[in-house]
């Protein structure tokens, strides 16, 4: 084991910022003069396509100024934005593998002693690293047939996009194998296991190296070492020998359930998970060629445009967020609590639903309320555990209030309209803010020790609060930047990737009046966005793949049968559902939730929907709230819950976990209430999308 790997760990921070402390690998320490060639080239590459996501939105604003005021669309704007997004996904693999950013399940990785977890550490480094060498076998070739036919996209402009696409993934792929070859050569100190892992990259360059020149450049020599290896593969071809087709659909369902369980619980990232097991399923029930299944199915998650908006949203949201305007939020609603005792805590309920409609993404949105609301209401005299339970649940509404995150992949996922999603969660959403804010009223006013309220306030602290113009304006024009937004997806007028979009440069607007738009505060949002948003594009690629293989060996038919055989009512089957995604919630991260389930759950609920009075398209949106409502329970819950970790990272030292546990239960309670009633009374959740559509779901 290397000496300096306890060290490591000890001096690694909990998580970055606005990384789940349990869900998410901690950034190991590597100081700048520790850097390999490999490291500054992910380093430097991780810099330079951060900046892709400001000028992808650029160029949509501009599609929707030259659409709507000039009745002149543009051809090009969806293809570059496209490109522009796809290389900073795959392209930033290196920065996130080098800062080991990738989301992981560690709790029990972090029980483990250091030395089980080097061991664990050095199984996820292997594991991965075979991977993306299968993946990489065959989606090269592709890549490299793909640049020498120039394949277009066929459209009015007719870029090369699908070459452009391939390319990107494999260019990404490489960086990702490379970081992680440097990572596993810094994994040890012996002098022997070091040249090992030389020869192992020596290997990859020779394999790659010589299917590049083979294939791409036609060289002779080169063409018949890659058909050497690729005869040793064919060689190798474990399909017959397993015959796993052979097998009925529920062995095979378990066997890729229990594999991808098992490594989830190494604490190896998500994305390495899923992909290895469908690369394990697709070699072992279609041989070597099934590795053209994976990779296509990797490629094809590159053109969903949908995703785009994931970006968007997660850099408004950074902008906003490091140029003040949250906790100007909080402090404007502070003046206008009144004399309601308990008013912070009611404004501080609004300032989460303002947050959320800001952001999509829980985890800032919890860090923010812990550090200006948490101490404030402290040093006000309000309830520790009213306190403290009311900033987790209030900053969990992030995951229903539009514009969620969640959401818009659960969207990708069950192939359901995203603006019909965020419409049909603002209701739920706002009812449930109605519930944490009447249940603190209802204790303050029954029992006033509690809370203070504002002329109490006003003596404690002996001072008067006011805010500035330019702080001032900046919240109005941030409420009615938010107001834009969600207005243009609920009225129809842009898609939620264009909304995205307007409100994305709309934030640098806001920051401007703010007087924070600086270089300080663009680079660090941009930087932060290209690392979280590579984090989930990574995971999502990998989760797609699974999903692709799962279904084609026939694991999302069986899966379905065995639901609807159970003899239940529809909504005994929907009850069902929702146990099994509470269960999976106490050890597995929300979007592998989303990738294993939905694929499965989606179609059943489609199925049933005329038992359930509701037509198809209804059920998947209905069932979709539900979803999200019983992720934001699964966000609060012990022992695991992230946003109890995320507020423990930043409350007062005083504040222990089992404090924060046990002042969350309350308001689990509630959130059970809001999921029992949309699930018992469907329209809470359809009623808004419907109005405004016309009556047409």
């Amino acid at each position: 084991m290397s000496r300096d790997y306890e060290a490591k760990l000890d001096a690694a921070p909990l998580a970055a910022e606005g990384d789940d402390p349990v869900h998410a690998a901690a950034e190991h320490v590597l100081l700048r003069e520790d850097y390999t060639p490999v490291d500054h080239v992910s380093h430097l590459v991780g810099i330079g396509v951060s900046v892709f996501y400001l000028i992808a939105a650029l160029a949509t604003l501009y599609e929707v100024f030259s659409r709507y005021l000039l009745n002149a669309p543009t051809y090009w704007a969806f293809e570059t934005v496209m490109m522009l997004c796809a290389a900073s996904w795959m392209l930033s693999s290196g920065f996130i593998t080098m800062k080991q950013r990738h989301i992981a399940i560690t709790v029990f990785h972090i029980l483990a002693t250091p030395r089980q977890r080097w061991w664990l550490d050095l199984f996820a480094m292997v594991v991965a690293i075979v991977a993306l060498h299968m993946l990489l076998a065959d989606a090269a070739i592709r890549a490299y047939d793909s640049v020498a036919r120039l394949e277009k996209s066929g459209s009015a402009f007719n870029s090369p996009l699908p070459m452009l696409l391939k390319s990107l993934m494999v260019t990404g792929a490489f960086l990702y194998l490379a970081q992680l070859v440097v990572n596993l050569h810094r994994h040890f100190d012996s002098a022997g296991a070091r040249i090992a892992v030389k020869a192992l990259a020596a290997f990859l360059v020779l394999y790659f190296g010589a299917a590049f020149l083979g294939h791409a450049l036609g060289i002779s020599w080169a063409a018949a070492i890659s058909e050497f290896f690729s005869g040793i593969g064919a060689a190798l071809d474990p399909s017959k020998a397993l015959d796993m087709r052979s097998m009925d659909l529920g062995t095979v369902s378990m066997i890729m359930v229990a594999l991808l369980i098992g490594l989830m619980m190494t604490g190896m990232p998500l994305g390495i998970v899923t992909l290895i097991v469908s690369v394990i399923m697709a070699v072992a029930f279609f041989g070597p060629r099934g590795l053209f299944l994976v990779s296509s199915n990797a490629v094809g998650l590159l053109e969903h445009y949908s995703l785009v908006a994931v970006p968007f949203f997660v850099l408004m949201a950074s902008i906003l967020e490091r140029a003040g305007i949250a906790e100007d939020l909080f402090d404007a609603m502070s003046i206008f609590a009144g004399n309601l005792r308990g008013g912070v805590a009611v404004q501080t309920t609004v300032v989460a639903v303002i947050l959320a409609a800001m952001s999509g993404v829980m985890g800032g949105e919890i860090v923010m309320l812990g550090l200006v609301a948490l101490p404030q209401m402290f040093r006000l005299g309000y309830d520790r555990k009213i306190t403290i339970g009311l900033i987790c649940a209030a900053g969990a509404l992030a995951t229903l209030i539009p514009p969620s995150i969640i959401m818009i992949v659960y969207g990708l996922s069950a192939e359901v309209g995203i603006g019909d999603l965020f419409m049909a969660g603002a209701v739920p959403g706002v009812m449930l803010a109605v519930f944490y804010a009447g249940y603190v009223l209802i204790r303050v006013n029954l029992n006033p020790a509690l809370a203070p309220t504002a002329a109490e306030v006003a003596a404690i602290t002996g001072k008067e609060q006011r805010l500035s113009r330019e702080r001032m304006t900046a919240v109005l024009l941030c409420i009615l930047l938010i107001g834009a937004v969600m207005g243009s997806i609920y009225g129809g007028v842009a898609s939620v990737t264009e909304a995205a979009a307007v409100g994305c440069i709309g934030s640098l607007f806001v920051a401007a009046v703010r007087n924070r738009f600086n270089w300080e505060v663009t680079t660090a949002a941009l930087m932060g966005t290209m690392s979280t948003v590579g984090t989930i594009i990574w995971l999502v690629l990998g989760a797609v793949s699974f999903v692709g293989i799962f279904n084609l060996v026939g694991g999302g038919d069986f899966m379905r049968s065995l639901f609807l055989d159970l003899g239940l009512t529809a909504m005994g089957t929907v009850l069902v559902m929702m146990l099994i995604l509470m269960v999976l919630g106490t050890f597995m991260e929300w979007i592998a939730i989303v990738f294993i389930t939905v694929p499965v759950f989606a179609p059943v609920v489609m199925t049933l929907a005329p038992e359930l009075g509701l037509t198809e398209d209804q059920a998947k949106i209905w069932f979709g709230i539900l979803f999200v409502m019983n992720i934001q329970i699964y966000f609060l819950s012990p022992p695991f819950g992230p946003a109890c970790f995320w507020l423990k990272s930043v409350a007062p030292k005083d504040v222990t976990l089992q404090e924060i546990f046990i002042s969350v239960l309350p308001f689990i309670l509630l959130q059970i209430i809001g999921l029992a009633l949309v699930m018992l009374f469907p329209q809470i959740a359809l009623w808004l999308p419907e109005f405004l559509t016309g009556g047409s779901l």
